[in-house]
């Protein structure tokens, strides 16, 4: 029974996700560990993703501090299970991502590989994304051959969507190549607006975002953001969409009600998302959304109506939590790394063709 850790630490922040999955002909989930992002920590991350004072220094001090974290977890998660290192043939560990930068040729993600195989006696994969850059890709989204490999029926046209820090979509067509990219935001700037104006970590539910009105002036210049008008493969991060270029749009208009901000950047996920979907994908009969934006409850109510003659719902109701998939696809990544099998696709990302996957440090 081949077993495998996912470790995975999104923009977002605000915790490492930690899947056990058996792989044989299909992929299952056995079992799942959360651990919340220790504020310090969280702070340090984010500092990494701009330029500052003594970066290398900082970035390896904080990427020692995630390994310890992340192994913390997965030795929890084994005593849980009643397993031992011996049982794992891997872990895939996404680390953190501080750069993404592909138009300049690099990404960066941290998480010092093989310090988290030193402290769990397990082998480790990492370092997903820099190959499919070498080779002229984007590096991302890499989650569309899993969700390939878990949902195409080779009959409908299907779409998943990954809302996390970003949102990004794989497009499931019969006798087609999966397609997928970046669409813009998910939940960073909501999560920083709110956590901005009211000190909160997230927007529970939408609830905020939903007793606001819409500010149509605001969105219609979000909306104008060159990002929004190229069509894919194309991979964003917080290097584009941040507090900093939100107040810059924020400076030419009238001082908006707080409440109405929120409302009007729920929209703007919500419209990037469909109207990239309707660019790349007619008449999808069935959108699945995972990630942490599958438990707001407004948001996945305006994809809802955006998108009346399609069926919208979270891939929990599929048989894959939606919580789980990206900590998911990574332990799947690190399994297709370890047999040889290419999991970029350059109809994706635009590398310049198809590569395996990951650095491997041996435990």
């Amino acid at each position: 029974m081949p077993l495998y850790l996912g470790v995975m630490s999104g923009t977002s922040l605000d915790g490492l996700d930690i899947a056990l999955i058996e792989q044989t002909h299909k992929t299952r989930l056995i079992a799942s560990h959360y651990l919340a992002m220790p504020p310090t920590l969280g702070n340090d991350l984010l500092a990494l993703c701009a330029s500052g004072p003594d970066e290398l220094a900082r970035a390896a001090m904080a990427e020692q501090t995630w390994a310890q974290l992340a192994a913390q977890g997965i030795h929890a998660l084994l005593a849980e299970q009643g397993l031992s290192a011996q049982d794992i043939r891997a872990i895939g560990s996404h680390g953190q991502t501080v750069r993404h930068e592909p138009q300049r040729g690099f990404t960066i993600q941290i998480g010092n590989p093989a310090l988290l195989a030193e402290l769990t006696g397990i082998s480790v994969v990492a370092d997903f994304r820099r190959r499919d850059v070498a080779a002229g890709g984007q590096g991302a989204p890499l989650v569309p051959a899993f969700h390939e490999s878990l949902f195409a029926d080779g009959q409908s046209n299907r779409a998943i969507l990954n809302i996390g820090g970003f949102s990004n979509l794989s497009l499931l067509e019969p006798n087609r190549p999966v397609q997928g990219f970046d669409c813009g935001p998910g939940n960073v700037l909501l999560d920083a607006w709110i956590g901005r104006q009211r000190n909160l970590p997230y927007d529970q539910d939408g609830q905020w975002a939903a007793s606001g009105h819409v500010q149509p002036a605001l969105l219609k210049q979000l909306l104008s953001d060159p990002f929004f008008h190229t069509q894919g493969p194309k991979s964003t991060g917080r290097e584009l969409f941040n507090l900093p270029w939100l107040d810059q749009h924020l400076a030419s208009l009238p001082v908006l009600a707080a409440v109405d901000v929120q409302a009007t950047l729920l929209e703007l996920t919500a419209l990037s998302i469909v109207d990239s979907l309707q660019t790349a994908q007619q008449h999808t009969e069935l959108l699945l959304v995972c990630g942490g934006g599958a438990r707001n409850l407004r948001l996945m109510q305006r994809l809802a109506q955006l998108l009346p003659g399609c069926q919208v719902g979270s891939t929990d109701a599929h048989g894959v939590p939606a919580d789980w998939m990206e900590a998911m696809a990574f332990a799947w990544l690190a399994h297709c790394c370890l047999e040889g099998i290419p999991t970029n696709r350059p109809s994706v990302t635009g590398a310049r063709g198809l590569r395996i996957l990951g650095g491997i440090y041996p435990a």
